[in-house]
């Protein structure tokens, strides 16, 4: 039965021009998992707390969290409807040439495809940076004079994203498995921490304060639009949703299974933030405190004061670390996927090394070495600026909401006539739904290269857009020197995809077209 359903799934990634080169190891439970670990709620929320601390408090931190989350969910039912139609692993890159005409596809995809390849390797950056900076502060739970300097923090996070590297190599055979312990570990790290915290606290908050808080006086912004600022923490945490797309040529069924993957893992980490978050709060300590903690990642002396010991605030904080390993593997998985298919369609220097699978191991080594090497350079700025990690978590959100937003916006200009026959339709929500989304990104796109707060220096600058800009021109001189003349997109057009046999896998193919498509592929590589 399985075999069957492998060869459905690879005659309808044929008929996009693909030829299927990954195992087909992965269960939709798997795919929900990785991308639950890449957002990893319990982390994100945990690593940028300092934001919205600095920026509104607690109606930042809970109201912020529920509204990111029903927009972030709108995002994602919107993608998971083209992804019903188009399940490849070059997702919104591949996406955004189909929808486009003939003429635009090209330079759409060249778009969106390097928004998504920067959107992924940076995410895999801010993970595993953040995961440095938080191991880092366990010391000074301890010794709370001890500050990491530069290099104690390049070279833990060198360590951290070398782990994740290795896994993804040496151990892709296990990645199913890893996914789904994801979802146990977090579930129970975050009941073990609600118990914890409201059992063992001494000093609690009130409900007022929990949920109706709000003081931006820290932040330096106007009141109002401190709030909008603080949004940074929930948007960059529910942002890896689109990420997992990559991995729908490692899946059986993915027209039916990574739609249903990429709704359903913005609801689990949107409820599990919100149980994390409550108790937080209600055991917050004085959050000037917290704001001059020498780390800045203040959430382990929340949980050394809620315990009353170093050791039981280490204890919660290993479970947060633990969601932060699965998270930097889960990141660079599909951040390696996506560098995989965008080399396959020759649209990065050095293509014909990225775009190879090893055959032994059946995993794209080359793909997965390159996005950890640019991670690891990526890192040596924080050497010029410690606000480095906001840098990170602002141009990963940015690129990635970018990203979603391009298919989408090509959808309703072109009137979503490509979805009309989606498995996953939206049905007459589908424009308000679409666009709803469209104005939320590019909002984001503005707030998300703000500094956290007023006044700014060198030091505390968000570099967000320099990192930006730095992709941009790189992806243009590529155009310009290369990509101008030899890319043309994916290696069919929308008109010669069999729509019917790509969401059923079971479509005949005309003699005519295979033959047309084929000499086309054959030619694209």
């Amino acid at each position: 039965m399985r075999q069957s359903s492998d060869a459905n799934a690879d005659e309808a990634l044929a008929r996009m021009g693909y030829k299927s080169e990954l195992p087909r190891n992965l269960s939709m439970l798997s795919v929900l998992g990785l991308s639950f670990a890449i957002m990893a709620a319990p982390y994100g929320l945990s690593t940028t707390l300092y934001i919205t601390l600095t920026d509104g408090q607690s109606v930042s931190i809970i109201w912020g969290w529920v509204l990111v989350t029903l927009i972030s969910i709108a995002i994602a039912a919107s993608l998971a409807e083209i992804c019903a139609v188009y399940p490849t692993a070059g997702g919104v890159y591949y996406w955004s040439a189909m929808l486009s005409t003939k003429e635009w596809a090209p330079m759409m995809s060249f778009i969106d495809g390097w928004l998504t390849l920067v959107g992924n390797w940076t995410v895999t950056l801010s993970i595993t940076f953040g995961g440095a900076q938080l191991i880092l502060s366990a010391i000074s739970l301890w010794n709370e004079e001890f500050v990491a300097n530069e290099w104690q923090t390049i070279l833990t996070f060198w360590a951290v994203i070398g782990v994740c590297a290795a896994v993804n190599i040496f151990f892709s055979k296990y990645l199913d498995l890893i996914n789904k312990v994801c979802i146990y570990w977090t579930a129970i790290s975050v009941v073990v921490i609600l118990i914890t915290l409201l059992t063992m606290a001494d000093d609690r908050r009130d409900g007022a304060f929990v949920f109706a808080h709000y003081d931006a006086s820290q932040s330096g912004w106007p009141s109002g639009w401190a709030f909008f600022v603080g949004l940074l923490q929930a948007g960059y945490t529910l942002t890896g949703y689109g990420m997992v797309a990559a991995m729908c040529e490692e899946v059986q069924n993915p027209h039916r299974e990574v739609p249903k993957a990429i709704v359903l893992s913005v609801v689990a980490a949107g409820i599990t933030g919100l149980v994390y978050l409550i108790p937080l709060l209600f055991v917050l300590p004085d959050v000037k405190l917290l704001l001059n903690v020498a780390s800045g990642q203040p959430v382990g002396l929340i949980f050394k004061m809620a315990t009353g010991s170093a050791g039981g605030g280490f204890g919660l904080l290993f479970l947060i670390l633990g969601i932060m390993m699965f998270a930097g593997i889960g990141a660079l998985t599909a951040a390696s996927r996506c560098t995989y298919a965008f080399a396959r369609d020759g649209a990065i220097p050095g293509f014909r090394l990225w775009r190879k699978v090893n055959k032994r191991l059946d995993v794209p080594v080359w793909a997965i070495i390159l996005s950890t090497i640019i991670d690891c350079l990526l890192g040596l700025i924080y050497f010029g600026s410690t606000a480095a990690f906001n840098s990170f978590t602002g141009v990963a959100t940015i690129c990635l909401s970018t990203s979603y937003g391009v298919p989408i916006l090509i959808n309703v200009i072109r009137g979503r006539q490509a979805v009309k026959e989606s498995t996953f339709s939206l049905g007459r929500f589908g424009y308000a739904i679409n666009i709803l989304t469209v104005c939320w990104i590019v909002l984001a796109v503005a707030i998300f290269c703000m500094p956290v707060s007023l006044p700014v220096d060198a030091q505390s600058m968000n570099y967000a857009s320099v990192v930006f800009a730095g992709f941009a021109a790189i992806s243009v001189t590529w155009y310009v020197i290369y990509a101008r003349k030899h890319f043309t997109g994916p290696p069919v057009s929308s008109d010669q995809v069999d729509l019917a046999g790509v969401m059923t896998g079971k479509a005949v193919v005309d003699p005519e077209m295979a033959a047309e498509r084929d000499e086309m592929v054959d030619m694209k590589k």
